[in-house]
């Protein structure tokens, strides 16, 4: 091998290099366009030739597929079209499977008609008059609903009924499953091999669907995505549409749906409801006519329509209700009207919802963690007639395609009452309240404009990285709340008589309640159910989160359905006065506050509400520290405070140098790099605040930090994450300003230094005009951020040239590779030939 490459191999591994990268380029591209353009662009175009209504618009089809008109609104609407087939699809398949594991149901899978199962209360058949409902058999469950307002109390009559109810389910499920797997398992082995299907997928992998393998495979998958959007356009969307809307053209509904701003989505709807009661119909007659096959394909079918308009109704009728229902209990809070509200909808209707359904949805998961936070204070057994989303049994979608209708129907009401007068409970009645106690304390201040002499920007700084990570701290606010919450339990069990009843006896006596509980568990296991112990609250405390618990039943003391309304009285009081103190405390905290920096001037109560939750929270904090440490004595309290004040000291000076100094240089060099230049004229002096620069710094900061810990390993990414590491107790002074504040703080002042030296030091010694002064004391800094970036370019390119050269070099001239073992050299030089020993191993 020559010392150097001569010049015609570098040129010729130069071309290859750069020919090959061209054939990627063109694959990509090609790719690319497929994926990116031909599927999203067919998708739309079919789909709005489609819903047009009219035969021409099929006709010119391939002539609209070849437009150039709205490429890019179309390609947009064209992925989201696409990606709702892709989720339809993916749901279908995912709907299969939890019919496949979970078992249909009975009058989906028995042979015989549906109402001999209509027996089953559980699992009735949805045919319209042919499934008629034993009421014997549905007895049981109406008084445990009847019950759930009052707490755990049905019959021990009852609670055996449905034992025996749900056991005879159990085997009646078992015999139809078995019936069902010995009729299909051979028509299941010859129509499907698990083996070949295993060996396709591995085959079929992501790179070589998508074509980012180098092959043309991928083209056909494109026409299988086009085919299968087009089908499901066509079934799921068009179908349903038309259905709906000759229906509301004929009930003369049709002006009234337009009215709401949502014709299709509405439409839509009611074609998927007049869709499912036609299946129920089919399915009936399809039953009495006795068509097996076409009755469980009618059958599967109604589960998908049924399951489908669950989910709409479930996670987006709901939650829109809650956040309207919100909305509306609280307009004299912000001094609005409902003719505002409609102004709103009448402009943005696709926002209005939106926002709507965001705020409902916030409300539904709180709701739901504080249920959750419940249930590890009460006795288990206590929220029986609330769904445990803890419990590993649980599965939304099995009670979907199992339970009937009504029951949805009901549980959905049931659901809108108890969500819609908590609400009325906690927001309407206390607005009312303070609007008569306190006159000119509402409405709050929710203006989008502000006349306070300080910058929103920086108020909005300020409660994004200060205020909301204190409050979202998960920890200590929950610990908090469950402190209270077990506080107010134990205090209403003591004034009520109902310790037993909500928190159980084995606080009281845990020793013998545990022995009655071990004594009396095979009782329980062969038949009786003692009295006040349902069968809900048995299922609930066995699946109570942290793993199986005991069933613990309690004692019922005298007058017990009056001690459970007053109960629910006493926790509604309470309930009204931590909103009034939540909707009060905060706000008022916060005014005060703020007068102190802005005066008289009005502000977003945004800002208001945020500090006087953070003044609050930090009261509390500390009142907690201190209780905390109150037993130890008053040695241990001024050694804690001495601890404390010292590590606080440290965390200003740290706070000071990153939180400070680092985020107001690094805002005024990108005001100088960036900003200045592309909004200021040459002619113009540019005007800077050092209040704005310091928050634009503070996200720069945390963003770089952000891109620094994601990046590779570097000298800053091992400081950043040792700071982060030892954290605010054990922080290390000296180690953070050597190795974090001292280089960064050096850089930033060397960038904004050196160019500022050079335009106004060095440029009028050369004697040039005040126009060219002013230049390049406007563009050095940008010019200077060129120079680098060049740099950077430069040295990424002479290192590719590198890595080109040696990969030129090894492909003519390298023979092969042989692997050495490594020895280390020993004090003394050994023989040149290595012992034996080590060549062998």
């Amino acid at each position: 091998m020559p010392s150097r490459l001569p010049i015609q191999d570098i040129f010729a591994g130069l071309v290859t290099s750069i020919g090959t990268a061209i054939r990627y380029w063109f694959h990509y591209t090609l790719v690319a366009f497929a994926w990116l353009g031909v599927v999203p662009l067919t998708a739309c175009r079919i789909y709005k030739c489609l819903f047009t209504g009219s035969v021409s618009s099929l006709l010119t089809l391939p002539l609209d597929m070849l437009s150039t008109e709205n490429l890019l609104a179309d390609c947009l609407q064209g992925c989201f079209v696409v990606t709702c087939t892709l989720c339809a699809f993916i749901s279908l398949v995912w709907l299969r499977e939890q019919i496949v594991h979970g078992g249909a149901p009975i009058w989906l899978e028995h042979a015989a008609p549906p109402f001999n199962a209509a027996g089953h209360h559980q699992n009735e058949a949805p045919v319209g008059g042919n499934g008629a409902e034993n009421p014997a058999a549905d007895q049981p469950a109406n008084p445990a609903g009847e019950n759930a307002v009052l707490g755990e109390n049905p019959d021990a009559q009852d609670g055996q009924a449905e034992e025996e109810e749900e056991d005879n389910e159990e085997e009646d499920d078992a015999g139809v499953e078995d019936a069902a797997d010995a009729n299909n398992g051979a028509q299941d082995d010859m129509n499907w091999n698990a083996l070949e299907w295993d060996r396709a997928a591995e085959e079929l992998t992501w790179e070589r669907m998508l074509g980012l393998d180098g092959s043309l495979v991928f083209l056909e998958h494109v026409f299988w995505v086009v085919s299968l959007n087009t089908l499901f356009i066509l079934v799921f969307a068009f179908c349903p549409y038309h259905i709906g809307h000759f229906s509301l053209v004929g009930l003369g509904f049709e002006e009234h749906v337009q009215a709401s701003h949502f014709e299709g989505l509405i439409t839509t709807i009611v074609g998927y409801i007049l869709l499912a009661i036609t299946l129920i119909i089919c399915h009936a007659l399809a039953t009495l006519v006795k068509f097996h096959r076409s009755r469980r394909l009618l059958g599967v079918c109604y589960i998908v329509v049924k399951v489908s308009l669950l989910v709409v109704v479930e996670i987006g009728v709901f939650p829109l209700i809650c956040g309207w229902w919100l909305d509306i209990c609280s307009l004299e809070m912000f001094d609005a009207t409902l003719k505002d509200r409609e102004l709103s909808f009448q402009s943005a209707p696709g926002t209005t919802m939106f926002l709507h359904w965001l705020v409902g949805m916030v409300y539904v998961f709180y709701f739901a963690s504080f249920i959750l936070l419940l249930r590890e204070v009460l006795r288990p057994g206590v929220l029986w007639f609330l769904r445990n989303l803890n419990d590993p049994d649980f599965n939304p979608v099995q009670e979907m395609i199992h339970l009937p209708i009504y029951r949805h129907l009901r549980r959905f009401i049931l659901s809108v009452i108890v969500f819609g007068s908590i609400v009325l409970l906690m927001l309407w009645l206390p607005i009312r309240i303070i609007k008569s106690l306190l006159p000119n304390f509402l409405p709050y201040n929710v203006m989008l404009y502000s006349d306070a002499p300080v910058s929103e920007l920086s108020l909005e700084l300020l409660l994004l990285q200060v205020v909301l990570p204190a409050l979202l701290e998960q920890g200590h606010t929950r610990q908090w709340l469950k402190g209270l919450v077990r506080a107010w339990t134990v205090t209403a069990g003591y004034l009520l008589d109902l310790h037993s009843y909500l928190l159980g006896d084995q606080e009281e006596n845990e020793n013998s309640a545990n022995q009655q509980v071990n004594n009396n568990q095979p009782a329980r296991n062969n038949n009786a159910v003692p009295a006040g112990e349902g069968l809900h609250a048995a299922h609930q405390a066995i699946l109570q989160q942290g793993g199986p618990v005991g069933f613990q039943p309690y004692r019922r003391p005298l007058n017990f359905p009056l001690r459970i309304f007053l109960l629910i009285v006493f926790m509604c009081i309470t309930l009204l006065i931590a909103s009034l103190i939540c909707l009060t405390l905060p706000v008022f905290a916060g005014r005060w506050l703020m007068s102190f920096w802005t005066g008289t001037a009005k502000i977003h109560e945004l800002y208001t509400a945020a500090c006087g939750l953070y003044v609050c929270w930090l009261t509390i904090r500390a009142v907690t520290v201190l209780v905390a440490w109150m037993p130890q004595g008053r040695r241990v309290i001024f050694q804690k405070v001495k601890e404390w004040s010292l590590m606080i000291m440290k965390t200003l000076i740290v706070a000071v140098l990153l939180a400070g100094v680092v985020p107001l240089l690094l805002g005024l060099l990108f005001e100088l790099v960036i900003v200045a230049p592309l909004r200021v004229p040459l002619d113009q002096t540019p005007l800077f605040y050092p209040w704005q620069d310091w928050a634009l710094g503070v996200l720069h900061a945390k963003i770089i930090a952000a891109i620094t810990l994601m990046g590779p390993q570097w000298w800053l990414k091992t400081v950043i994450e040792q700071v982060y590491a030892n954290g605010i107790r054990n922080i290390d002074l000296h180690y953070i300003i050597r190795k974090l504040a001292a280089p960064v703080i050096s850089v930033l002042l060397l960038s904004l230094c050196i160019p500022y030296v050079i335009a106004s030091g060095v440029v009028p010694l050369l004697g040039v005009t005040a126009e060219m002064q002013n230049l390049v004391h406007r563009r050095i800094y940008p010019f200077l951020l060129m120079v680098v970036v060049l740099m950077g370019i430069l040295s990424f390119q002479v290192r590719q040239f590198k890595r080109l050269y040696e990969h030129i070099k090894n492909d003519k001239y390298l023979v092969g590779q042989r692997l050495v073992n490594y020895e280390r050299k020993s004090g003394k030089q050994g023989p040149s030939t290595p012992p034996p020993v080590s060549s062998q191993e």
